[in-house]
């Protein structure tokens, strides 16, 4: 089957930095899914959807066969090296854009220029709240924490397209939509404090600072990213429903700035729906597309029943291996191109109009809404 986005460069609006070095079996597995590792009780997680499709995709990229067993396929893959390996699966993917969330383990991955500079595209910086937050706790103050805040995100606004919260980690999505007051902040960041040099832990668990930063990054005019359901065993995935924001799409809606609701597996059609009543709200099914395989189609086929075609984006939310890059943008261009296959063979739509809907969830809307440009 052809793909009806073939040669149509793609613009990853969520995705992470590789891990550099070599990898062993257990590291690999670790990294293929959301769970920690293979267990006693599960003992390969490429007896997985992902696997499945590393091996079939990644392997003939690799000079093997497909379906070569994960003995060998790491064997080639240490043979060729890390950088020889994210040379030949990011060359695949056609990629012209990498939107790279740097908040989480920024020492362990490689930078948005790092990354990029495999296949000659452009990196960009997403900015985490939580870690900016994270880093300056111990640094003030608690009456200096709020105007501190605010400069750090300014400053970093200067070179980054966009911020990202991870709140649904950390509190769920049921955010109290109104901003919080300095004096507000002021006593959770004593209280945050306190806590912290009692645990020794930082890790900012608390609902008004999470207000303070989510608005803080509104006020910056950048898109505004929340990761939305499926995730590691980190998150209780009652509380990552999408339609926990609508209090908050609500009070943000005149603002102008795009808010980007990121993965959204199980809910995604919940998403398609927000996406539908709300101007400002994008979606995408990143993560899920490489964990469900197979059944990627039928996740973005559900996704586009309500969501406006100028709403959806293509992320891949890879992290640490390339093999998830060239996963995800072969199961996203098979989907997609599924898609509008059969409304164009069904009659609902001419195959001008599919080619240019198409391109825009691909790469145009991700462009206007981070407004890209011709960069």
């Amino acid at each position: 089957m052809s793909s009806l986005l073939e040669g149509v460069p793609l613009v990853d609006h969520h995705c992470h930095g590789l891990v550099r070095g070599e990898l062993d079996r257990e590291e690999f597995e670790a990294l293929l899914t959301e769970a920690d590792g293979p267990g006693p009780l599960h003992r390969s997680l490429f007896d997985t959807q992902v696997g499945l499709a590393v091996r079939s995709i990644c392997a003939p990229l690799l000079d093997l066969p497909r379906f070569a067993s994960p003995a060998d396929y790491l064997a080639r893959r240490a043979e060729l090296g890390a950088d020889e390996v994210a040379r030949r699966l990011l060359a695949v993917t056609g990629i012209a854009h990498y939107l790279v969330d740097t908040g989480y383990l920024p020492d362990l991955l490689t930078a948005p220029a790092e990354l990029a500079a495999y296949t000659d595209a452009s990196g960009h910086e997403i900015v985490r709240l939580e870690a900016v937050a994270e880093q300056i706790i111990g640094t003030v103050e608690p009456r200096d924490f709020a105007n501190t805040v605010r400069e750090a995100l300014h400053a970093r606004a200067q070179n980054a397209v966009g911020f990202k919260s991870i709140a649904a980690y950390r509190t769920g999505l049921d955010l109290d939509p109104t901003r919080p007051s300095d004096a507000e902040v002021e006593v959770a960041a004593a209280n945050w404090l306190s806590a912290a040099r009692k645990e020794a832990v930082v890790r900012l668990v608390d609902r008004t600072l999470i207000r303070f930063l989510t608005w803080t990054a509104l006020d910056l005019g950048r898109p505004l990213q929340f990761h939305v359901g499926y995730g590691d065993a980190d998150v209780n995935l009652r509380q990552c429903d999408p339609l926990l924001l609508t209090p908050l799409l609500r009070a943000t809606a005149g603002l102008g700035v795009p808010v980007m609701l990121l993965h959204n597996y199980p809910f995604h059609r919940s998403a398609g729906y927000l996406a539908q009543v709300f101007d400002h709200a994008f979606v995408d099914v990143s993560l899920a597309l490489h964990n469900v395989g197979l059944r990627a189609s039928v996740i973005v086929a559900e996704l586009l029943e309500l969501a406006p075609f100028g709403s959806v984006l293509f992320s891949s939310d890879a992290f640490g291996l390339p093999e998830l890059y060239a996963v995800s943008t072969t199961l996203f261009r098979q989907a997609v191109t599924a898609f509008f296959d059969d409304g164009v063979a069904r009659g609902f739509w001419p195959i001008a109009e599919a080619e240019r809907l198409a391109g825009m969830i691909a790469s145009g809307n991700a462009r206007r809404a981070y407004d890209l440009g011709d960069l």
